[in-house]
């Protein structure tokens, strides 16, 4: 799943495309709407370092 970050004034702004349709987490604890699949490099450089992120949006199952 591609996602965008980028740096807008003093805001880092991630955008992680939604699931049209949530599935199972590996462990079947939630539904996945959206995620970066694990840690991952940005194109945004702070102190003179790549900024690295990680995003899980989720819905818990009862």
């Amino acid at each position: 799943m591609a996602f965008s970050a980028v740096i807008e004034g003093d805001e880092l702004v991630i955008r992680v495309p939604m699931s049209a349709k949530p599935e199972r987490s590996a462990s079947g604890k939630t539904l996945v709407v959206a995620s970066t699949r694990g840690n991952k490099e940005t194109d945004c450089v702070v102190q003179g370092k790549k900024v690295v992120v990680g995003v899980n949006a989720y819905i818990p199952v009862k």
